[in-house]
C-alpha cells in the first residue's frame, strides 16, 4: 500500500510545476508518446457549436524531439471525428513527419467533410452543402541550416454541391453538381518565431501558389495565391505585440467554394468572399502574472467591401517549459459576437 501511495503521488506530481507549484502539463507533454485522445470543441459561427474527438499517436515525445536540437513538432499520426449543430460533420486522418535530421517535413490530410454553409451574394444568402472527399499533401525541404523552407503541395477535392431548392440560385453557383479540383503548388516558408505554440518574438512568412487543371484530374483551370506574414515584438517584459497581414487571390474558373475569404476572429468562415481578399490584424498580449495573460485584438479586412472585427480574451500558461498558452476569445464582427477556444496562437 505504501508503494501504491508513493506511485500515485509521483503520478500527480507530473502535473505540478516544481517552480511555482501550479498545475502545469510540461512534464507530461514532454514525456508523452503513444496514443492520446483529445476532445474537440467547435465554436466557429459559420457552422455553429459542436464537438468531436481526435485520437493521436506520437512516435516520439516532445522531449526526445527537443533533445535533437531544434524544438519541432514530434511525428504525429491521428484521426478525427466532429459534428456541429447545423449538421456539419467531418471524418479524417492526418499525419506529420520530420525526417533526415529535420531537413525534410511531410504533412498530409485526407477526409470526408459534409459541410453546411451559406453563400452570400448581393442582398442574398443561400444555404448549400458540400459532401465528398478532400486531401492535401505537403513536402518541404529546409535550406541549409536556416529557418527557410521550400516545398510542394498536392490538393485534390471531389465534392457534391447541392443548394437550397427554395431559393433562386445565382449564376456563380450553377446547378447542384459534382465538382472536382486537382492542383499542385509550390511555396516558401520562413519561420524564426521563438515558439511555434505561442510566440513572443520573431516572424513567419508563408507564400504559396497552387495551379489547378483538368490535366491533373480536375474540372476547371484556375489558380490560387496566398501570402501571409506573422510578426511578434516584445514591448518590455510583460507586453507582446503581434501583427498579421494576409493576402489571397484567385484567377480563372474558380469554384465558388475556392474563392478567397476573410479569415479572422469575429468573421464567420466564407462570409466575405472575392477574387482578391486582404486583411490586417493586431493583437496585444499583457502577461499580468507568470501564469495569466489578457489579450486584445482588432482587424480590418477587405473582400469587395471592408469589414472590421475586434475582441478581448484571456490566456493561461498551461505548459511553462513549452510555452503553451490556452484560453478563450470573445470577438465582435459586423453581424455577431463569437466565442473561440484557443490552444496556442489564434493565428495559423
Amino acid at each position: 500500500m505504501v508503494f501504491c501511495a508513493e506511485a500515485l503521488a509521483e503520478e500527480r506530481s507530473v502535473f505540478t510545476d516544481p517552480e511555482d507549484g501550479a498545475f502545469d502539463a510540461s512534464e507530461w507533454l514532454l514525456d508523452k508518446k503513444g496514443f492520446l485522445p483529445v476532445p474537440i470543441i467547435v465554436t466557429e459561427p459559420a457552422v455553429g457549436y459542436g464537438a468531436g474527438a481526435a485520437l493521436l499517436w506520437f512516435r516520439e515525445s516532445l522531449g526526445e524531439r527537443r533533445a535533437q536540437g531544434r524544438l519541432t513538432a514530434p511525428d504525429i499520426f491521428g484521426g478525427v471525428l466532429a459534428a456541429t449543430e447545423n449538421g456539419t460533420t467531418l471524418a479524417g486522418a492526418f499525419g506529420m513527419v520530420t525526417f533526415a535530421q529535420e531537413y525534410w517535413r511531410w504533412r498530409g490530410f485526407i477526409g470526408r467533410p459534409d459541410v453546411n454553409l451559406d453563400f452570400y451574394g448581393e442582398d442574398t444568402k443561400i444555404g448549400y452543402n458540400l459532401e465528398g472527399w478532400a486531401t492535401t499533401q505537403m513536402l518541404q525541404r529546409r535550406l541549409g541550416e536556416s529557418e527557410n523552407f521550400v516545398g510542394a503541395r498536392l490538393n485534390y477535392i471531389d465534392f457534391d454541391a447541392t443548394f437550397d431548392p427554395a431559393r433562386e440560385q445565382p449564376l456563380v453557383l450553377g446547378a447542384g453538381r459534382t465538382i472536382r479540383s486537382s492542383g499542385v503548388g509550390v511555396f516558401f516558408e520562413h519561420d524564426s518565431r521563438d515558439n511555434f505554440f505561442t510566440a513572443s518574438r520573431g516572424w513567419k512568412l508563408f507564400v504559396e501558389s497552387v495551379f489547378y487543371s483538368p490535366d491533373l484530374g480536375g474540372d476547371e483551370e484556375y489558380q490560387t495565391h496566398r501570402a501571409q506574414l506573422l510578426a511578434y515584438f516584445p514591448l518590455g517584459r510583460e507586453l507582446i505585440l503581434g501583427g498579421r497581414v494576409d493576402a489571397r487571390a484567385a484567377r480563372g474558373d474558380v469554384p465558388f467554394y475556392q474563392l478567397p475569404y476573410i479569415e479572422m476572429r469575429g468573421i464567420p468562415f466564407f462570409r466575405y468572399q472575392d477574387e482578391n481578399v486582404a486583411l490586417a490584424e493586431a493583437e496585444l498580449r499583457w502577461n499580468v502574472t507568470a501564469r495569466w495573460a489578457l489579450v486584445a485584438f482588432a482587424g480590418l479586412g477587405k473582400a469587395g467591401e471592408s469589414v472590421s472585427a475586434w475582441g478581448v480574451g484571456f490566456r493561461r500558461l498551461m505548459a511553462r517549459r513549452l510555452g503553451i498558452y490556452m484560453g478563450l476569445d470573445i470577438a465582435r464582427g459586423p453581424e455577431e459576437t463569437a466565442i473561440y477556444i484557443q490552444a496556442g496562437s489564434a493565428w495559423r
